[in-house]
């Protein structure tokens, strides 16, 4: 077989073979926020600063006020009344709550009232107390007159 056709079929087989043997292409890291994505991770940061300083009732109020809000973990509850008064009773010292951080956020805006939120957080906190905790979540948020706010959490443990 000549050169030449050593090389065209080297460099067909090369063409077809590509898309098989290169890296899945990863989206661009250094990614301009909307103002959408902004928005949403202020309360994500919000809601760390206030936990960090003992707040939980300012760290709640990243949630919706509403019966419907809905929270996802080992079991399907519902409404912010409740949810407030299970972080008080699961944290009822700033030794308990430890010192929470969100890490890898993601926001993917739904339409301009509504958006999805994913990450990961990391609860650093003394064995005595519960010791450390992590997982990851997805949370849906709608624009509200109060701002973004929580109306589905699932978190993992």
């Amino acid at each position: 077989m000549p050169l030449r056709s050593s090389l065209r079929l080297a460099a067909v087989l090369l063409v077809l073979l590509a898309p098989v043997t290169l890296p899945a292409q990863t989206p661009d890291p250094l990614h301009t926020a909307t103002r959408q994505e902004l928005d949403v991770i202020k309360v994500l940061l919000a809601q760390e600063a206030a936990w960090n300083k003992g707040d939980l009732t300012a760290f709640a109020s990243g949630y919706k006020d509403s019966p419907d809000t809905l929270f996802i973990g080992h079991q399907v509850s519902r409404g912010y009344a409740g949810m407030v008064d299970q972080y008080k009773r699961d944290y009822p010292t700033r030794a308990a709550m430890g010192t929470l951080s969100f890490t890898d956020l993601e926001v993917h805006p739904l339409d301009e009232n509504f958006a999805v939120c994913i990450g990961k957080y990391h609860l650093d906190r003394g064995k005595k107390d519960g010791g450390n905790a992590g997982g990851i979540f997805s949370l849906v948020l709608e624009k509200t007159t109060d701002g973004w706010k929580i109306i589905v959490d699932h978190t993992t443990s």
